[in-house]
C-alpha cells in the first residue's frame, strides 16, 4: 500500500472510482486531500454516493448507477485512449455508448469535462476500488482496466491487491461488450467496514421515505431468505436511496458476500 500512497502523493490528477473513500481507506483519502493541497490536484470523484467528506475536495462528481461500473470503466477507456491496438479499437468502435450513458446516468459531457481537467496535468491517477473487486463481471472489468493502464496516461491503483495483480498481469484485449446493465430499485444498502457502527442502518430522508420508516426504527433487512436486525437512523448529510450498512471485518452473513450493494427488503422489527 505504501507504493500506492506515494503513487497518489506524486498525482497531480486523480480519478477515484467504485469507492467510497471517506469510510473504504482513510490513508488514501488523505493522501488525495494532501496531494490537492500541495500539487492544486484536480480530483474527480466517481461513485454512486455523494461523499459529504470529500465535497469540498473535489472538483467533479460523476454519479452513476448501482450496477453500472462496467459501463463507466468502459466509457473511461474510450475517453482516456491514446492510440489502441486495433482490437480495442474494434471494441471502442462497437461500444453503444448512448446506451450506457443513459442506463448508467453518467453522461458523456461529464466524461469530456474530466478529459478537459486533465490535458494540463503531467501525472495522472485512476484509483479503483472495492466495489469493481466485488462486481460479478470484475474479469470484463479487469480486462478493461488493463486496456486503460495500457493505452492510457492513467496510472491504475487498485486498492484491492488481488485486483492490482490480475490488471497488471492481464494480456487479454478479448473485451466483452459491455452487459445489460442491471437496475437496482427500491431499497438498496451498500456496505462498509465500520466495526463501532455495525448495528446501524445510515440513510437519507429519501431512503426513510421508500422503506416507509423512520429515524431510530429497528428494522430487518431481508436478502434471498436471510434477514439481519439494524437500527436506523437518518443522516441529513446522506442524498439519494441508498443507505450505508456499516458491517465487521469478519461478518458472515450475506452482507459480507459478493457486490457491495444489495437490493433488500426492509420491515420494521
Amino acid at each position: 500500500m505504501n507504493n500506492k500512497i506515494e503513487k497518489i502523493l506524486n498525482s497531480d490528477y486523480i480519478i477515484s472510482f467504485g469507492s467510497f473513500l471517506a469510510q473504504d481507506n482513510e490513508e488514501v483519502k488523505e493522501a488525495i486531500i494532501q496531494t490537492i493541497a500541495k500539487k492544486n490536484a484536480e480530483f474527480i470523484y466517481m461513485h454512486p454516493i455523494d461523499n459529504i467528506d470529500l465535497k469540498v475536495y473535489y472538483s467533479q462528481l460523476i454519479k452513476y448507477e448501482v450496477g453500472s461500473e462496467e459501463g463507466i470503466a468502459s466509457l473511461l477507456l474510450e475517453t482516456f485512449a491514446t492510440s489502441p491496438s486495433s482490437q480495442i479499437q474494434a471494441y471502442l468502435e462497437d461500444l453503444d455508448i448512448g446506451y450506457i450513458s443513459a442506463e448508467s446516468s453518467a453522461g458523456e459531457e461529464e466524461f469530456e469535462e474530466a478529459k478537459e481537467k486533465s490535458e494540463e496535468k503531467s501525472s495522472k491517477s485512476l484509483v479503483v476500488g472495492r466495489d469493481i473487486t466485488t462486481h460479478e463481471r470484475v474479469e470484463n472489468i479487469v480486462k478493461i482496466l488493463a486496456a486503460i493502464k495500457k493505452y492510457t496516461d492513467l496510472e491504475v491503483i487498485c486498492l484491492d491487491e488481488k485486483t492490482q495483480k490480475a490488471v497488471d498481469s492481464c494480456e487479454d484485449e478479448n473485451l466483452e461488450e459491455v452487459e445489460e446493465l442491471d437496475s437496482y430499485n427500491g431499497t438498496v444498502v451498500y456496505t462498509i467496514f465500520d466495526e463501532e457502527n455495525c448495528q446501524k442502518l445510515v440513510g437519507s430522508q429519501s431512503f426513510a421515505r421508500i422503506a416507509k420508516i423512520q429515524n431510530k426504527d429497528e428494522v430487518y433487512l431481508n436478502f434471498n431468505g436471510q434477514k439481519v436486525k439494524k437500527e436506523f437512523i437518518i443522516n441529513e448529510d446522506l442524498y439519494g436511496t441508498v443507505a450505508l450498512c456499516p458491517i465487521e471485518t469478519d461478518n458472515i452473513s450475506f452482507l459480507a458476500e459478493n457486490y457491495r450493494y444489495k437490493q433488500v427488503r426492509i420491515e420494521k422489527a
